[in-house]
């Protein structure tokens, strides 16, 4: 038998690439959406092929300024 310590086992990696909706609240994948058109936040591709393409906070903030 060598004198070498045997190999800890490796840890699994858990990477996380998952974003909050600031529409509907649901969370992706970062990859899979778009920036909200008012102030750069993450929108989902649901949200963005129903044509929504600002966030709640800047869609209350379009209305109340109209």
């Amino acid at each position: 038998m060598s004198g070498q310590a045997s190999p800890e086992p490796q840890k699994e990696l858990h990477e996380r690439d998952a974003m909050v909706c600031r529409r509907c609240g649901k969370e992706e994948r970062a990859s899979e959406g778009y920036p909200c058109l008012g102030c750069g936040t993450f929108l989902c591709l649901i949200c963005t092929f129903r044509g929504q393409v600002y966030c709640s906070t800047c869609e209350q903030r379009k209305v109340a300024s109209s």
